[in-house]
């Protein structure tokens, strides 16, 4: 990235996106705003194990919501559905093991919930990974790429039938600030070009993507309410495994998991949230620019439609292995 968007990153990143930008932001929360009685409305949350995701099917399932745990390790999975039952008294908790970076099992998974499911009022896109190393699928596909960006496109897409059935049906997506730095770049979204590869760079890349496929999906559906968000900087597994070095660097600064989960949780099932123009980007309640100032990261139309055009082919290459 630039010098200018570094320092202009972090200096917004240490204003806003700790744990003191996050007490700042939720003096103009309004508390009533998710005291909501989610009975009957069924979410579905990727990555749901632990940190945002886990935190997200708590406070659906502590509202009396029906939710679908998307795990990729069933260990795990099941130890978070024991937890989750166990703090809130609500056993409407369901696990499915699923990876993202296999889009046929993702397409697959998503087709068979469909049949299975009356309704989805709320898919929440929140599984995704930041590996260091080019690290290539059983498909053939960089790791990052395959999780963050086709991933998320395929169960998407793939749920969009019966998310249509719900009278309030909304897609969130957890992106990350990380975007800023990047501008949609087509031309390589396997990475196989970056020397050396850099996975904290093929991550921001990957939201950047996600910002892109939020606001295409908005502008293709006004049935479903698309959001994309940014959580902060918060303390999960998922930072502490994939960022060491930052974990450490940021300790007593970083977000709680619970604040972290806050807009994703508030765009779920907030009236207010509902009521808000789709296809933004969110952070701590409140639509922000999904670019810096002079960072020359806007896109062209042509570029971000060659994304979702490569999105959909590749989908309906896997689709058709089933």
């Amino acid at each position: 990235m630039s010098l200018w968007r570094n320092v202009v990153w972090f200096a917004k990143g240490f204003s806003e996106y700790t744990r003191s930008g996050y007490v700042s932001a939720s003096k103009h929360f309004n508390a009533e705003d998710l005291d909501v009685d989610c009975s009957g409305k069924v979410v579905l949350i990727t990555g749901a194990n632990s940190g945002i995701g886990k935190q997200t099917a708590l406070e659906v399932a502590k509202r009396k919501g029906v939710v679908h745990m998307v795990c990729r390790n069933p260990e795990y999975a099941e130890e978070a559905k024991k937890e989750v039952i166990a703090q809130t008294g609500n056993d409407m908790v369901h696990v499915h093991i699923l990876d993202l970076s296999k889009t046929k099992d993702v397409i697959a998974f998503a087709r068979k919930f469909s049949q299975d499911e009356a309704k989805l009022d709320v898919l929440v896109n929140n599984a995704g990974c930041m590996v260091n190393t080019r690290t290539l699928t059983d498909d053939n596909l960089e790791k990052n790429f395959a999780t963050n960006t086709l991933g998320t496109y395929a169960i998407t897409k793939g749920l969009e039938e019966v998310l249509q059935k719900s009278h309030d049906p909304r897609v969130i997506t957890v992106s990350s600030g990380g975007m800023l730095v990047q501008k949609l770049d087509t031309t390589d979204l396997q990475f196989e070009q970056m020397t050396p590869f850099d996975g904290t760079m093929a991550y921001a890349q990957n939201k950047r993507q996600q910002i892109v496929m939020t606001e295409k999906w908005a502008a293709a559906n006004e049935s479903i309410k698309y959001y994309v968000m940014h959580p902060g900087w918060a303390d999960t597994p998922a930072v502490q495994n994939s960022m060491p070095d930052f974990h450490r660097k940021m300790e007593g600064k970083l977000r709680t998991v619970e604040q972290g989960a806050d807009t994703v949780v508030w765009l779920a099932v907030s009236e207010t949230a509902g009521k808000s123009k789709t296809g933004l980007f969110w952070q701590d309640r409140k639509a922000v620019s999904t670019h810096l100032p002079l960072a020359w990261t806007r896109s062209s139309q042509g570029d971000e439609d060659s994304l979702m055009e490569t999105l959909q082919k590749m989908t309906e290459e896997f689709k058709s292995k089933l």
